[in-house]
């Protein structure tokens, strides 16, 4: 999950982490399969071939959160819908170690079929509802469960409408000023956003909300962003880009850089102007392999 900077080594006697272990896949497959180089493309597959998924699933039927030398696996499980799309396409897809397909079947997809516009839920923040898209294209697909853009769609949509609905408590939140998600604090890191005010939502913004859901609700997300950059400037923005969060009545603006958060803005830009990372991500055979046994097929009218 952490590792020392200088060294490589494990830091804070983390845990061997399945989910950020897919994000560093995910980068892996970006690099393979988007640089001309006989180099990058023999160490991506060294790395891609020695993950033990079969390993991590430890029985099944879902991936466990993570192992450490201490105490073994941790007792928690993916088994329920979160950021963990990407993280089971890679484990089922593995070309040396995958896990069964029946997998993708196993972890829940909560939702309140009677709201409005119903999607799949997570009591975790909105970055949960990005993650995957960074690497996978899931446009016009579906798995028999869900059109899952469609519901990070929807999921943005109501975590944009649960901001402005904040507007009388905190009147610096509007529909061009929203957004909150896993971040820096006053306090210190927060597991905050919404909807549901999980995280006991203070005022403060966080600009990869919004950044992070470009490809979702373009106009309104990239509007945010503009709006953040123009009324707050320089106290926003740094030579790594936006600041992690910042609360205006509080005149906190984080000192922070948070390389996950800046990230994922950074990815779901270049998919919004270019989908060169989906373009790259969805030529590999992982990505391949994991969504045709995960059962997706389009869900385009005209297909």
């Amino acid at each position: 999950h952490f590792c020392d900077m200088e060294t490589g080594e494990r830091a804070w006697d983390c845990e061997v982490s399945s989910i950020d272990t897919a994000w560093l896949l995910c980068g892996v497959l970006h690099c393979r399969a988007q640089f001309d180089s006989r180099r990058v493309r023999k160490l991506s597959a060294e790395i891609l071939d020695r993950v033990n998924w079969r390993w991590m699933w430890n029985g099944g039927p879902t991936l466990s959160h993570g192992w450490t030398p201490e105490k073994g696996f941790l007792p928690y499980r993916w088994d329920s819908y979160s950021e963990l799309l990407a993280m089971y396409l890679l484990a089922i897809g593995s070309t040396t170690f995958p896990i069964p397909a029946s997998s993708w079947d196993a972890w829940e997809r909560p939702s309140k079929p009677a709201d409005a516009n119903p999607f799949i839920e997570s009591t975790a923040p909105l970055f949960v509802h990005q993650y995957s898209h960074a690497w996978f294209d899931f446009r016009g697909k579906q798995d028999g469960y869900a059109d899952y853009f469609e519901n990070s769609q929807r999921a943005t949509e109501a975590h944009r409408q649960f901001c402005i609905g904040l507007a009388r408590k905190f009147p610096w939140f509007s529909d061009d000023m929203w957004g909150v998600t896993a971040s820096e604090g006053r306090e210190g890191y927060m597991a905050w956003g919404g909807p549901g005010e999980a995280g006991q939502v203070d005022g403060t913004l966080v600009p990869c909300a919004a950044g992070g859901s470009l490809v979702f609700l373009p106009d309104e997300c990239s509007r945010v962003l503009e709006t953040m950059l123009g009324r707050y400037g320089k106290k926003v923005w740094n030579q790594y880009g936006f600041v992690d969060a910042f609360h205006p009545q509080e005149q906190w603006y984080s000192p922070d850089v948070i390389g996950i958060d800046l990230g994922i803005m950074l990815l779901m830009a270049e998919n919004l102007r270019t989908e060169s990372v989906w373009k790259a991500v969805m030529s590999t055979p992982e990505a391949i392999n994991g969504m045709s046994a995960a059962g997706f097929y389009s869900s385009l009218k005209d297909a």
